[in-house]
């Protein structure tokens, strides 16, 4: 039957568009407050693996001085600016001032992650060829690291960064969802993003390098080893109006920059995801 003088209604609010959101890596890093510049330098000092030595023929105890290594991370300015003109948020549907202003906080926010994800990249420690995640690979990652003496029972500084398929690999293991072996039950609720299991805080990442293949690169690693610096607490973000032009526009920015600081404290472990991927 035909609709006489069929109308069509508009929601006003706004749906938004599924897409990553938040820095989910900028808490997992050791970061730095940058006033002025472009570069910020960190210090990793240590004994350099030294041992103790007793005193030499001369009676005298050798003396060794500090192993200080300084990394730099190097800041760049990063940006989203959108603008539309007065016409186009008067005929187009919902609030486009809001769509903009939290739009260009979501790319910003992403691009934070993926330059930590560069650096953790850069790994060279890893757990060989790609296979499904598994307990004994987060042993595995976990034993590689307590070789290289980092801290691994410092779990507030312990972060494993995962595929969703390395956590859904995870999630039918007992260990990991057991209310024998886990005081939050997994299987039950809502779906987490973070859960802190085996010592180590672990965050689901949509952004990873590889995802959704059999050459997902997930990673296990101390805060300690990975260094961010930034020019504040929070991107600054910022909306206005152009009278003359009456064109609006929404602008997030930030002045920010990654390093690796210690490649002993990051595990690199390839992960094949490719089995669950939409067919």
């Amino acid at each position: 039957m035909t609709v006489q003088a069929a109308q069509t209604q508009y929601r006003d609010e706004y749906v938004a568009a599924f897409e990553e959101g938040e820095s989910w890596l900028r808490q997992t890093c050791v970061t730095e407050f940058v006033k002025k510049g472009n570069v910020a330098t960190f210090l990793v000092a240590g004994t350099g693996g030294a041992t103790a030595v007793t005193r030499g023929a001369n009676g005298l105890i050798p003396a060794r001085t500090p192993s200080n290594t300084q990394t730099s991370a190097t800041l760049a300015e990063w940006h989203d600016l959108q603008e539309l003109t007065d016409f186009d948020i008067f005929a187009s549907q919902g609030n486009q001032r809001k769509i903009m202003q939290d739009g260009s906080v979501k790319v910003v926010n992403r691009k934070i992650d993926a330059d930590i994800i560069v650096q953790l990249d850069t790994a060279t420690n890893d757990t060989g060829a790609a296979v499904t995640a598994s307990l004994a690979l987060v042993m595995k990652s976990l034993t590689i690291l307590g070789n290289n003496e980092v801290p691994i029972e410092e779990e507030d500084n312990m972060f494993g960064v995962v595929t969703h398929a390395f956590w859904a690999y995870l999630s039918q293991i007992p260990q990991f969802t057991s209310a024998d072996y886990v005081d939050v039950k997994m299987l039950t609720g809502p779906s987490r993003r973070m859960k802190r299991w085996s010592g180590v805080n672990w965050i689901r990442h949509p952004n990873l390098t590889g995802v959704g293949t059999n050459a997902e690169k997930c990673y296990l690693y101390h805060r300690s080893a990975i260094g961010h610096a930034l020019d504040k607490d929070s991107i600054d973000t910022e909306i206005g109006v152009d009278r003359k032009q009456l064109v609006s526009w929404a602008r997030a920015s930030g002045y920010f920059g990654s390093k690796l600081l210690q490649n002993s404290g990051v595990v690199v472990m390839n992960h094949d995801g490719s089995a669950y991927v939409a067919s």
